[in-house]
């Protein structure tokens, strides 16, 4: 969720991998499984899907 977050504040997806300690890769692939697990297409509309149920 603490991805979710970053993103919702409008941290670039380089800010977010920096301040999580990963690579841009590794973050592109814990997006990707954030999303299909909730059944959605973007990390924007994931975090729209989080927004909307209180998550972040």
């Amino acid at each position: 969720m603490r991805i979710l977050q970053l993103v919702s504040q409008g941290c670039t997806m380089a800010q977010v991998a920096r301040r999580m300690g990963m690579s841009d890769r590794t973050l592109r692939r814990k997006l990707r499984a954030i999303c299909e697990r909730v059944d959605v297409e973007t990390p924007i509309e994931a975090v729209v899907w989080a927004v909307r149920r209180r998550i972040v």
